[in-house]
C-alpha cells in the first residue's frame, strides 16, 4: 500500500496529499483493529470507497460535479480501470463515474492517480453532501435563462471538506435545473435550485427558485418550495444554513428516517427556515458572490476545418439518429449529441475510442446525464455524417437517447451489497422487446423506464412512467425474484415533479409480459397526444392493477422463474456482506479518539485563519465528547441536538458539569448567535479542549468506580 506516496509528488496540494494519506493510515488501523468497523466504514465511504457484494473488493465512485468530464480525464479513467478495477466505467443517475473490483489496500494509490487528472473521491459516498448535480445541457440550452454552470462548480468547492457536513446523520443532495423544464429534477434533492431571472429597476437579476426536502428511496416524497426567488449571492449561505439545520437535528440512528425530508415532514417547512435563519449570523460568508467567469466553454473545432468524407450504408438510421439524438445549441451552428449508453456502461477500450472520436469532431468536454448517457458539445452542422460514422463503428449512434427505449438501471445484485434482484438483466430484457417489437418508441421521449435493484431507487425508477424495482416473492417454501411496478412518475409540461405510483408485484421473469401490457394499453386508450404519467393519473391505481393482476399469478409459474435475469441457479435473497474488526471494540475509547482528532481539526483551521471551520470542529468536539460520556451511562440518541439536552439532563444538572451560559446547549449552540471572529474562535477551542479533558477524567473515574 506504501506505492502510493510516490503518487502524491506529482499533485502539488497539501490538503489532498493529506486526504490521502490519511485514507491509508485509517485503512491500516482497521486492519490492525484499532478502528471498529462503523468508524472505519464512514471514513471510507466519506472517500468514494464503497464496500460491493462481492467480499475483499470495493466500488469506487469518482466524482464529477454536473457530470463535466474532459477527453483526458475519460482516458485516465479507462486507463486506471484497466490497472485497478473491471475494465468498465458506470455512469450513474448522479453523473458520477464508478469502477469496481478494487481492492481495499489499493484505493490510496489509485485515489493518488486520479487527482493528477483533477478528479477526486472525496465525499462521493457517506454522510456527505454528494455529488452536485446540474442539467446536462447547461450552457448550451436555448430554453436557459443563463449557464448554471459556474454555480454548480462554486457549490460543489465551497462544500468540499466543509466541517458542517463532513460526519452528518445520512448523505445531503443539490442539484441545479438550467429552466423550468427541470432536467436535474430538483423535486428529488435536499436542495434543489432551478435558474431565473427578474426585472429589478430595470436590470435583469439572476436567482433560483428554491425548493427543499425532495427524496426518493422507500419513502419518496417530492420537494416544497422554499423560495420562488432567491438571488445569486445568496444561495451558498441559504444552503450552508440549511446543512447546520441537518447536522444538528437530523436523525441519527435510524437510517431510514434519517434524511432531511422526515425532518422537514416533523417540524414543517417553516420550522425548517426559521431554523435555518437562526444560523445567519455564524454562517462564514452572509453573502458569496459567484465568478461566473470561473467556467469558461470548451473550445469547438476551428471553423473551416475540413472533415473526412463517408458513406453511410443506412441512411434512414442516420436520419433517425439526427433526430432522437442531435439537438441546437444556443449557439448558433452548433448542436449537442446524445449518446445512449446501455445500462450506463462504457469499457474502457471503448471510452478510449470515444475520447479519441470527441477530439476529431467536437468540443473537448462531455457531460454525464442524469439518464446515464453522454452529452457531446459544439459540433458542427458539416461535421455530423462524419461524427456519425465514427460513433456507430463504437455502437455508440443507437437513435433513441432519452427515449422510452433508453433505460435507466443501477447495477443491482450485479455488485450492490443492498441489491435484493437483478436489474442489469431485466434492463437489458425491456430494452430488446422495445427494439424488436416496439421500434417506433425510440422517437418517444414521453415515457421514461428506470430500474432498481431495491426501493431505494438508484436507478430513479420513483420518478419513472413505467419503474420497476427489486424485489422477492415466496412460493411453497422456495424464493422467486420479483418486481414491483410503479407508475406515473415524472415531470409534465410544467415542469412539476410527480412521484410514481406503487401499483402491483409481479414474478420478475414477467417483467417483459407488464411491458407489452402497458404499451399495448396506452397505445389503444390513450387520448391523442396525452402524455403517460397524465394517462396514468386518468385511469388511476385500480385500472392498472386490474390490468396487471393476472400477471401475480403464482399458480403457474415454471422452474425459470425461480431463476433471476442473468443467473443460473435458483434465485436467493442475499444479506450485506461489510467487513468486520472481528474483535469487540471499545466504543467510547473510539469516540474519545474522533474528538482529540476533530481538535486537532480546529486548531489547524485556526493557525489557518478559517475561524468558522475552526469553530464547528470544537462544537463537534463537544457533541463527540458528549456523546462518548453519554454511552458510558448506556444512553443512545438519535441527534445531536438531543446528545445536547441529554448531557444537561444527566450530567449539568446533577452538578457534575457547570457551564457560564447555564446549561451545556447555551454553551455550545452560541456559534450560531455569535459571528465567527478570530477571538471567538479562539476562545471555543480552549473550552473545548478543557471539556475533552473533563470528560476523560469524569470516564476515568467510572470505571475505577466498576472495579
Amino acid at each position: 500500500m506504501q506505492s502510493f506516496r510516490s503518487e502524491l509528488e506529482d499533485i502539488n496540494n497539501p490538503v489532498i496529499e493529506k486526504d490521502i494519506i490519511d485514507l491509508a493510515d485509517k485503512i491500516s488501523k482497521f486492519r490492525n483493529l484499532q478502528i471498529d468497523d462503523d468508524k472505519f466504514r464512514s471514513v471510507r465511504l466519506a472517500r468514494g470507497v464503497y464496500g460491493q457484494r462481492q467480499p475483499g473488493v470495493q466500488m469506487i465512485r469518482i466524482k464529477l460535479p454536473y457530470g463535466k468530464i474532459t477527453t483526458r480525464q475519460l482516458v485516465h479513467i479507462a486507463n486506471l480501470s484497466d490497472e485497478f478495477a473491471s475494465s468498465t466505467l458506470h455512469a450513474t443517475t448522479r453523473q458520477d463515474i464508478q469502477i469496481h473490483y478494487v481492492s481495499l489496500d489499493r484505493t490510496p494509490e489509485l485515489w493518488a492517480k486520479l487527482e493528477k487528472e483533477k478528479i477526486t473521491l472525496r465525499e462521493a459516498c457517506g454522510n456527505t453532501v454528494r455529488n452536485v448535480t446540474g442539467s446536462a445541457k447547461a450552457g448550451i440550452d436555448p430554453n436557459e435563462p443563463f449557464d448554471i454552470t459556474p454555480y454548480a462548480q462554486a457549490t460543489f468547492e465551497y462544500f468540499l471538506r466543509n466541517p458542517i457536513c463532513q460526519e452528518m446523520g445520512r448523505k445531503f443532495k443539490i442539484s441545479f435545473s438550467s429552466s423550468d423544464e427541470d432536467s436535474a429534477f430538483s423535486f428529488i434533492h435536499d436542495i434543489g435550485f432551478i435558474a431565473k431571472v427578474k426585472q429589478v429597476n430595470g436590470k435583469e437579476v439572476r436567482g433560483f427558485k428554491v425548493v427543499v426536502g425532495g427524496g426518493l428511496g422507500a419513502q419518496p416524497m417530492l420537494a416544497q418550495v422554499a423560495y420562488e426567488f432567491m438571488e445569486e449571492d445568496q444561495i451558498i449561505p441559504f444552503a450552508e444554513s440549511l446543512l447546520r439545520v441537518f447536522d444538528r437535528y437530523g436523525e441519527r440512528a435510524r437510517r431510514q428516517k434519517a434524511r432531511m425530508k422526515f425532518l422537514m415532514a416533523e417540524i414543517g417547512l417553516q420550522g425548517l427556515l426559521d431554523l435555518a435563519k437562526a444560523e445567519y449570523p455564524a454562517l462564514k460568508h452572509k453573502t458569496f458572490r459567484i465568478d461566473t467567469t470561473s467556467v469558461q466553454q470548451p473550445e469547438p473545432q476551428p471553423e473551416g476545418k475540413v472533415y473526412p468524407e463517408v458513406s453511410i450504408d443506412n441512411e434512414a438510421r442516420y436520419q433517425l439518429w439526427l433526430q432522437t439524438n442531435v439537438f441546437p445549441q444556443k449557439q448558433k451552428g452548433f448542436f449537442a449529441i446524445g449518446l445512449k449508453t446501455q445500462l450506463g456502461n462504457l469499457s474502457s477500450d471503448k471510452a478510449r475510442a470515444l475520447a479519441e472520436v470527441v477530439r476529431e469532431f467536437a468540443a473537448d468536454e462531455l457531460r454525464i446525464t442524469v439518464t446515464q448517457g453522454y452529452i457531446l458539445k459544439f459540433v458542427r452542422e458539416e461535421a455530423l455524417r462524419g461524427l456519425y460514422v465514427a460513433l456507430d463503428k463504437l455502437g455508440l449512434a443507437n437513435p433513441g437517447f432519452e427515449s422510452t427505449a433508453d433505460v435507466a438501471a443501477c447495477p443491482g445484485t450485479d455488485t450492490c451489497n443492498l441489491g435484493i434482484s437483478s436489474s442489469y438483466g431485466i434492463a437489458v430484457e425491456l430494452e430488446r422487446v422495445m427494439t424488436e417489437e416496439f421500434p417506433d418508441l425510440v422517437k418517444n421521449s414521453d415515457i421514461s423506464i428506470k430500474i432498481s435493484g431495491c426501493p431505494n431507487s438508484c436507478g430513479q425508477h420513483g420518478i419513472a412512467g413505467i419503474g420497476f424495482h427489486g424485489s422477492s416473492q415466496k412460493k411453497d417454501g422456495l424464493v422467486l425474484p420479483a418486481l414491483q411496478v410503479l407508475l406515473g412518475g415524472g415531470v409534465d409540461a410544467d415542469g412539476n415533479g410527480r412521484i410514481a405510483n406503487k401499483v402491483i408485484k409481479i414474478p420478475s421473469k414477467r417483467g417483459p409480459e407488464a411491458l407489452r401490457v402497458l404499451l399495448a394499453d396506452y397505445d389503444e386508450n390513450g387520448n391523442d397526444g396525452e402524455y403517460y404519467k397524465d394517462y396514468f393519473a386518468r385511469q388511476g391505481d385500480r385500472y392498472f392493477y386490474t390490468l396487471l393482476k393476472p400477471l401475480t399469478s403464482l399458480d403457474d409459474l415454471s422452474d425459470s422463474d425461480f431463476v433471476d435475469w442473468g443467473e443460473e441457479q435458483n434465485f436467493k435473497v442475499e444479506t450485506a456482506v461489510g467487513e468486520c474488526a472481528g474483535v469487540i471494540i471499545d466504543l467510547v475509547a473510539t469516540l474519545f479518539y474522533d474528538s482529540e482528532e476533530k481538535l486537532d481539526w480546529a486548531n489547524e483551521a485556526f493557525a489557518e485563519g478559517r475561524w468558522a471551520d475552526s469553530l464547528y470542529h470544537s462544537y463537534n468536539v463537544f457533541v463527540t465528547s458528549a456523546k462518548a460520556l453519554l454511552l458510558s451511562e448506556d444512553v443512545k440518541n438519535n441527534t445531536q441536538i438531543a446528545i445536547i439536552r441529554d448531557f444537561d439532563r444527566i450530567f449539568v444538572e446533577k452538578g457534575e458539569f457547570t457551564f457560564p451560559e447555564g446549561s451545556f446547549e447555551a454553551h455550545i449552540t452560541k456559534i450560531s448567535s455569535n459571528e465567527p471572529t478570530k477571538a471567538f474562535a479562539g476562545t471555543f477551542k480552549e473550552e473545548a479542549a478543557a471539556f475533552i479533558e473533563k470528560v476523560k477524567a469524569t470516564r476515568t473515574k467510572q470505571l475505577i468506580a466498576s472495579n
